[in-house]
């Protein structure tokens, strides 16, 4: 287990790998803690706090048909025991809040994020005025050894026209959650917790069979690496390995009927060796995804 919520996070260029675990943590390894105290903090800049607002009435009058749905927010994570100990089990427990998509666009996706940012090097604290909504990536490999890779298309609302790895978010309506406007959710809930921490697995087998077509029949349960850090936007990506049972052209043959196609342009497989050179092409925080594959294959 690599990078711990105390610890500073492993650095790339590109990214920041918060949370690595070659070995890979099953569903029974990993727990949520939903807290409203993981949610965003306010910006004490009245202004900049206002822009956000601003921001999605910009975006709305040139898209009408966003939705400003109810994200998770990713509020650090502890281990539970056998911390320090690589031959103990690791159990993780990640902490997670509740924000939106308007704010993730008023916040990671402005132009101004780094004014959102705390001068200080321990990342929970850097970046509790962002939004910072997990997403989740799956790195799926093929009865043939190929890994999918999806070209995203450019009416997208994030990474438009770029490669990236098959995914998106779990959904707090998956478990009930619409908001929390109010104040009135109650999180003290174990029950609750459950619930998310199975929507972090299911949502990434949902996500792959949206965007590629393939039935989750097909597809392995998914085994958690770890977690990616965009450096630029600051955008938190929870990645999976996922094995498909079927080949990479089996996969193309599903992808032609695939719900979510409108997505992306274009599915295409690689090689793990060429994976790298791949990976050179994606956002920050799927060059984190590809860093956590290539570390479990060693």
């Amino acid at each position: 287990m690599e990078g711990s919520s105390g610890k500073a996070p492993l650095v790339d260029a590109a990214f920041q790998l918060l949370l690595a675990c070659p070995a890979g943590l099953s569903r029974s390894q990993v727990s949520v803690d939903f807290k409203n105290s993981y949610d965003r903090e306010p910006h004490p800049d009245k202004k900049l706090e206002e822009s956000i607002e601003h921001i999605w009435n910009c975006r709305l009058a040139v898209s009408p048909s966003l939705f400003n749905g109810s994200k998770f927010r990713y509020g650090g994570f502890h281990m539970i025991d056998g911390e320090g100990d690589l031959e103990k089990p690791q159990n993780l427990c990640i902490h997670l809040g509740l924000t939106d998509y308007k704010t993730f666009v008023g916040t990671n996706l402005s132009h101004e994020w780094e004014h959102f940012l705390v001068p200080v090097e321990e990342d929970v604290t850097r970046c509790r005025h962002t939004a910072s909504p997990l997403g989740n990536g799956a790195i799926v490999e093929t009865a043939d050894s190929q890994i999918l890779l999806l070209q995203r298309s450019v009416d997208v609302g994030e990474f438009p026209g770029h490669v990236v790895f098959p995914g998106g978010h779990s959904e707090p309506d998956e478990v009930g959650i619409k908001s929390d406007a109010s104040g009135s959710l109650s999180r003290m809930n174990n029950e609750l917790n459950g619930k998310i921490a199975a929507e972090m697995f299911d949502g990434i087998i949902r996500e792959v069979v949206e965007e590629t077509g393939v039935p989750a029949t097909y597809l392995s349960e998914p085994i958690f690496l770890g977690i990616s850090r965009r450096v630029i936007n600051v955008r938190p990506t929870a990645f999976f390995y996922v094995r498909c049972y079927l080949s990479s052209e089996a996969v193309f043959d599903h992808y032609n009927h695939a719900e979510h196609a409108f997505e992306s342009t274009k599915l295409s497989a690689v090689s793990r060796d060429d994976l790298p050179h791949e990976a050179k092409k994606m956002p920050g925080c799927h060059q984190g995804g590809a860093a956590l594959y290539t570390l479990m294959c060693r």
